[in-house]
């Protein structure tokens, strides 16, 4: 096999990784509809704060899998958070061995220590991560809301239900200027660590600017709706990331401390979704990762309708 390093950012990426990338989704998540460019765009772009690898194997010109990974600029020394994909045709032939030891040799080459690859919770994916002297981190369950059909309605009322002394605002793409600083310091409130991208450190309105541009790039819409108090302060708000495909990704739901168990964040993100959902009538369903451990997230989305259909387990090997 032949490793290649490639440009997430480019265009021709998306072009020659698409089918084989297409052909392994539609049997890890059969129920999904086919992966689209913007989807592939937005998973092996550069992010906010974090410096991005991708690397592909090749037999001869076909491209056999490829992995990602993002550092955070912000620990020049943490790990390489990723994900890797051996494409169903050249599985059991050495590509996923050789991404991983490519992978070790980039991160030890810029002063980094440790690989952590999401995969899917199979036992395949176990012998694999053995035979790599990897282990297991954690456990994220994929949940799936539909919405066309009866659970659309229980949305729509999850939606009508106000919490006292606070309201909505909504917006998709561009943050409202009045709103810019007190949705960056909500959004610092956030403490939850995302795949492959950098940690939250005090951000500003740049840093929301910044967001929305990276989205915008990849071919995503961002929608928020943002619970606002009688002062005018952001307290809480939920995000979604909408492309050219019936399946929409869910972003963050958070509460600040001091306003949580009052129903803001069922409140917020129903009314999210119920109002994307209607302005997209091509938008079908919704995917939503969390930590099997964070209980409080599960339960929201469970309430809203959203209902778990596959797991995907972190492993960490050193470099």
């Amino acid at each position: 096999m032949d490793i290649r390093s490639l440009d997430g950012d480019d265009p021709a990426t998306i072009d020659l990784l698409l089918p084989g990338f297409r052909e392994t989704m539609s049997l890890e998540l059969p129920g999904d509809p086919p992966v689209s460019p913007a989807l592939l765009a937005r998973l092996l772009q550069r992010r906010h704060g974090a410096d991005r690898i991708v690397l592909a194997a090749f037999d001869g010109d076909r491209p056999a899998g490829c992995t990602k990974l993002g550092l955070d600029l912000g620990v020049p020394d943490g790990p390489g958070h990723g994900s890797l994909w051996v494409f169903p045709g050249f599985r059991r032939r050495g590509a996923g061995t050789a991404l991983v030891s490519a992978a070790r040799t980039e991160l030890r080459a810029r002063g980094r220590d440790l690989l952590m690859v999401d995969a899917p919770h199979t036992p395949a994916a176990e012998r694999f991560a053995a035979a790599c002297g990897a282990e297991a981190l954690g456990t994220n369950l994929r949940n799936r809301l539909l919405l066309k059909g009866p659970g659309r309605a229980g949305l729509d009322a999850a939606a009508g239900r106000a919490v006292p002394g606070h309201r909505l605002v909504h917006w998709s793409g561009r943050c409202p200027d009045e709103l810019v600083d007190s949705y960056a310091r909500a959004w610092g409130a956030l403490e939850t660590a995302a795949n492959g991208q950098a940690a939250v450190r005090r951000p500003a309105a740049a840093d929301v600017r910044a967001r929305e541009t990276e989205a915008e790039r990849a071919g995503h819409r961002p929608y928020v709706t943002a619970a606002v108090d009688t002062a005018g302060e952001v307290v809480g708000y939920a995000t979604l990331f909408v492309r050219d495909s019936p399946m929409a990704d869910a972003g963050e739901t958070l509460v600040v401390a001091g306003r949580r168990r009052r129903g803001l964040g069922s409140w917020t993100k129903a009314a999210l979704l119920s109002r994307a959902a209607a302005e997209n009538p091509h938008l079908a369903l919704v995917q939503a990762w969390n930590d099997v451990r964070d209980e409080a997230s599960l339960a929201l989305n469970r309430r809203l309708g959203f209902v778990g259909d596959s797991s995907w387990t972190t492993y960490a090997v050193k470099a």
